[in-house]
């Protein structure tokens, strides 16, 4: 990404282009399942990207650095919330997804697209932060931590993982999830750090279907790719086609 962070969009090669699908509700290992397997269509030039948005029903992940030491409550307690922990390949530490926020997860081949690591994950914030601006909520970085920031609180969180030159997982971004389960644990490994939801900040309803459609926009303006969206049969019919240049 430019150095200029409100910089309309990366540069990139014309011909790229990016299909999104939006899944509705998904339990989280069948979207990380999906996600490896688009990690292999993308690899093997089936396309350059395909953008899944979804929500998850609750559950805590832990990226690479762990993150069980980050759990406020017991186990005991954990168990009884029914709420499952389970361990993925990310960056970043122990976090809670559920209904009400809005997961995206990006799995691009970054090598054509002509975008560095670390421009990627600027990006993503960057698509996150327009975003709130359209409900009035001044969100920005924070030096306390990847991420979007309302203040000292946190409104959405990053954790990418990147095999060869395909990354994959994504951002979270807390549009009217419950924060209670938050409190259970220091949210991506850092104590002290209250989380905040775009419905809090902007002290009244948002509609998830206008933030999806939001996000489409700001990700296209900030990536500078069109972004086609396609329906979940059509994903299937674009992993499943053994010709990489077959067009769906």
């Amino acid at each position: 990404m430019p150095d200029d962070p409100k910089s309309s969009a990366i540069r990139h090669p014309s011909s790229v282009l990016w299909y999104g699908v939006d899944l509705g509700t998904v339990p989280y290992p069948d979207a990380l399942s999906l996600q490896r397997k688009l990690v292999e269509t993308v690899s093997r030039g089936g396309c350059s990207g395909v953008v899944l948005m979804l929500e998850h029903p609750p559950v805590f992940t832990l990226g690479q650095r762990g993150g069980m030491e980050n759990l406020r409550v017991s186990q005991v307690f954990l168990e009884r919330s029914g709420i499952p922990v389970i361990q993925v390949e990310r960056g970043g530490s122990i976090t809670f997804h559920g209904l009400g926020q809005l997961v995206v997860y990006p799995v691009i081949d970054l090598k054509p697209a002509g975008i560095s690591v670390a421009g990627y994950v600027e990006a993503l914030e960057e698509v996150m932060i327009r975003t709130a601006a359209d409900w009035n909520i001044s969100a920005g970085r924070n030096p306390a931590g990847r991420g979007v920031w309302v203040g000292a609180a946190k409104l959405g969180s990053i954790g990418i993982r990147v095999r060869r030159t395909v990354a994959f997982h994504g951002l979270a971004l807390n549009v009217s999830v419950s924060l209670a389960p938050f409190d259970w644990i220091n949210p991506c490994g850092l104590e002290g750090v209250r989380m905040t939801s775009m419905v809090q900040e902007a002290v009244r309803a948002i509609s998830m279907t206008d933030v999806r459609r939001a996000v489409v926009r700001h990700l296209e303006a900030v990536f500078g790719i069109p972004l086609s969206m396609i329906a979940e049969n059509e994903l299937k019919a674009l992993m499943n086609s053994p010709d990489p240049q077959q067009e769906i």
